[in-house]
C-alpha cells in the first residue's frame, strides 16, 4: 500500500479539478425571436362568442370537450384517449425519447466492469524474451476489475444530457400535440355526425309534408281540378326528397365509420344512436396571444428542439479539446498452478488517460458547422409554428365571426321561406295558383332549412378548431419541470 501514495499524490491535482465546475462550450441559449407580438387579436369582438381571458381561464382545463355538454362526446374521447394507435405511436415515441435521455445520463457516472477468463496456452519456442525455464503449455487463469470514468472538462457529456432533456421535453409536447389534434379531430366528426342527425330529421319532416302533398294533388286530379302535371311534379319532388335522405345516411354512416376507428373500434361493429338535440356553440376565453406560447404543444416541442440544437453545439465544439479518463483495474492472475485469489497473484493499475486529435481533415470544424446549421434550422423552424399558430387562431376567430352572422341571415331566410310555402300551399288549395309554385315554394324551404343547420354544424367545427388554435387545454407547465431542470443546469454549467 505505501507504493500507492506517490502515484495518488500526483493523481490529487486530477481528482480536485473532477470536483470543480467545469466549463460548457455551448452558446448562452437566447430564445429565438420571432418579432413583437400583439396584445390582442385582430379577429377578437365582444358579441360573446370568445371572450378576453382571466388568468386562472388559460391554466389547464382537463377535458376541453366537455364545453359542449355532450355526454357520449365525453364518452368517445375518453375512450380515444385509451385505444387510439396513433396516440400509441407517439407515446411510445416518448418512451424512446426517455430512453435516450438515460442513455446519455450514463455517461455523468464511472464505468464499471469485470472479466474473467480459464484458458490453455501454448507459447511459441521464438517468443521474444522467452526464458529457459518457462514450459510450452500452461494454464491461465484471470479475474480483474475495471473502472472507468470521463472528467467532463469541457461540458460534453453535460451538454448531451441537457440536449437529451430538451428532446425528451419535445417528444412530451409531442405526444399532447399529437392528443389535442385527435381529439379535435373526433369532436369534429361528432359534431358533424349530429348534424346529418338534424339534416335527416329535418327531410323525413319534409318527406311527410310532401307526402302529404302528393296527396292533395292526387285528389284534386281525381276530382278533375288538378291536371296530370301536378301529380308527376309532386311525385318527382317526394322522390327527390327521399334520395336526398339516403345520400345524407350515407355520409351519416362514412362519418360514423371514421369515427370508430379514432376511436380504436371496428367499423362492422361500432355505432351511435341518432340524436338530433341541437348542440350549442360555446363561449371560448381567448387569452392574449403571448399566453398562446404556452399553450401550444407545438410551439412548446419547436422551443425545446431549439435548445437541444444549442447544446449540440457544445458537444461538437468539446471534441476540439482533449478528454481526460480516470481509469482503474485491480484483479489476480495465475497459471493454475495454485489459488487464484492469494495474495501474490494481485494485480493493479490506476492513472490517468489524456486522448486528443491532432488532425482529422475538418473533420470536428464540419461537426461544428452542421451543429450550427442545426441550430438555424430548429430555429426557424420555431419561428414557422408560432406565426401558423397566430394565423390560426385569427382564421378561426374570423370564420366564427362570419358564421355568426350567415347563421342569422340564414334562420331568416329559412323562416321567410315557411312562410311563403304556406301561402303558396293555401293559395293552391284555392286555386289561385298551379303547383309549379308550391314546388318551388316547398323546394327553397327545404333547401334553406338545410343550409341553416350546415351553418350551425361548421360554427360548432369551428369552434373545435378555435380551441385546437389555442392550445385545448394543455399547457406548458405539463412538461413535468424538464425545461426547469434543463436550465438550472446550464446555468450552473456557465
Amino acid at each position: 500500500m505505501m507504493r500507492m501514495l506517490p502515484s495518488l499524490r500526483r493523481l490529487a491535482p486530477l481528482a480536485l479539478a473532477a470536483l470543480l465546475p467545469a466549463c460548457s462550450l455551448a452558446p448562452v441559449y437566447q430564445q429565438p425571436d420571432i418579432g413583437p407580438v400583439p396584445g390582442h387579436y385582430a379577429g377578437q369582438t365582444s358579441d360573446g362568442l370568445w371572450s378576453p381571458a382571466h388568468p386562472s381561464d388559460v391554466a389547464a382545463r382537463g377535458p376541453w370537450w366537455s364545453v359542449y355538454a355532450n355526454p357520449t362526446l365525453d364518452r368517445l374521447e375518453q375512450q380515444l384517449d385509451a385505444s387510439n394507435p396513433t396516440l400509441a405511436v407517439a407515446l411510445a415515441r416518448y418512451d424512446a425519447a426517455r430512453a435516450l435521455l438515460g442513455e446519455a445520463r450514463s455517461d455523468l457516472y464511472p464505468t464499471l466492469g469485470m472479466v474473467a477468463a480459464d484458458s490453455r496456452n501454448r507459447q511459441s519456442n521464438n517468443r521474444p524474451l522467452r526464458g529457459s525455464g518457462q514450459p510450452n503449455e500452461y494454464s491461465a487463469e484471470t479475474l480483474g476489475f475495471g473502472l472507468g470514468y470521463e472528467l467532463d472538462l469541457w461540458g460534453r457529456v453535460r451538454n448531451e444530457v441537457a440536449a437529451g432533456k430538451a428532446n425528451a421535453s419535445a417528444a412530451q409536447a409531442d405526444l399532447a400535440s399529437v392528443k389535442l389534434s385527435l381529439e379535435a379531430q373526433l369532436a369534429d366528426l361528432y359534431l358533424r355526425l349530429r348534424g346529418y342527425d338534424v339534416q335527416e330529421r329535418i327531410l323525413t319532416d319534409t318527406l311527410d309534408a310532401y307526402q302529404q302533398g302528393l296527396d292533395l294533388t292526387q285528389r284534386r286530379f281525381q276530382g278533375g281540378v288538378a291536371s296530370g302535371l301536378d301529380v308527376s311534379r309532386a311525385k318527382t319532388q317526394l322522390s327527390d326528397a327521399q334520395a336526398q335522405v339516403s345520400d345524407v345516411q350515407a355520409q351519416r354512416a362514412l362519418t360514423e365509420h371514421a369515427i370508430a376507428t379514432l376511436v380504436g373500434d371496428s367499423a362492422s361493429r361500432f355505432s351511435l344512436p341518432v340524436d338530433n338535440t341541437p348542440i350549442k356553440v360555446p363561449a371560448i376565453p381567448l387569452g392574449v396571444p403571448s399566453q398562446l406560447l404556452e399553450r401550444r404543444p407545438d410551439i412548446a416541442a419547436a422551443e425545446r428542439r431549439v435548445f437541444a440544437a444549442n447544446a449540440e453545439i457544445g458537444v461538437a465544439r468539446a471534441a476540439f479539446f482533449p478528454r481526460l479518463s480516470l481509469s482503474a483495474a485491480l484483479g489476480w492472475q495465475d497459471t493454475g498452478m495454485g489459488n487464484l485469489l492469494s495474495a501474490g497473484n494481485r494485480y493493479w493499475a490506476l492513472g490517468p488517460d489524456l486522448a486528443m486529435t491532432l488532425f482529422d481533415g475538418g473533420l470536428r470544424r464540419s461537426k461544428v458547422q452542421a451543429a450550427q446549421a442545426n441550430l438555424d434550422a430548429s430555429a426557424g423552424l420555431y419561428r414557422g409554428v408560432v406565426l401558423n399558430a397566430f394565423q390560426q387562431v385569427e382564421d378561426n376567430l374570423t370564420l366564427l365571426q362570419q358564421l355568426g352572422k350567415e347563421a342569422h341571415q340564414q334562420d331568416d331566410a329559412a323562416s321567410a321561406a315557411r312562410d311563403s310555402q304556406t301561402i303558396a300551399t293555401n293559395r293552391y288549395r284555392e286555386g289561385a295558383v298551379n303547383y309549379l309554385d308550391v314546388v318551388s315554394a316547398q323546394t327553397a324551404e327545404l333547401q334553406a332549412e338545410r343550409s341553416a343547420e350546415q351553418v350551425r354544424t361548421r360554427r360548432l367545427q369551428a369552434s373545435v378548431d378555435l380551441i385546437r388554435a389555442l392550445g385545448g387545454g394543455w399547457d406548458a407547465a405539463q412538461l413535468s419541470t424538464t425545461a426547469n431542470a434543463v436550465a438550472d443546469s446550464t446555468t450552473q454549467a456557465r
